[in-house]
């Protein structure tokens, strides 16, 4: 038995993968330097898989539970909106300036 809690490695994903954001520019700043198209496509995509793992909690929830992951949802994907748009900005550098 590998997984032996299945339900909280699903719910735990988001939040893992919002780290992994942080994780990736701060090493992809280190390792590819400013403006580095690479290291900031997989950073953009890692946003929109936050956000369709929770559309997917909330689809996969039943009864009461629904409401319940949509409040995760809310909360966690504004958090990670806001965590997203300070590793870009991480990332990009002085490309910005």
């Amino acid at each position: 038995m590998f997984f032996p809690y299945p339900e909280q490695y699903r719910l735990a994903m988001p939040p893992i993968i919002t780290a992994l954001m942080v994780c990736w520019s701060l090493l992809g700043h280190a390792i590819f330097g400013d403006t580095s198209q690479f290291a900031l496509v997989i950073l953009l995509l890692l946003f929109p898989l936050v956000l369709g793992l929770h559309l997917y909690l909330i689809w996969d929830a039943g009864g009461l539970k629904r409401l319940d992951q949509a409040f995760y949802a809310f909360v966690h994907g504004t958090l990670a909106f806001v965590v997203w748009t300070f590793c870009i900005m991480h990332l990009a550098g002085n490309s910005f300036a």
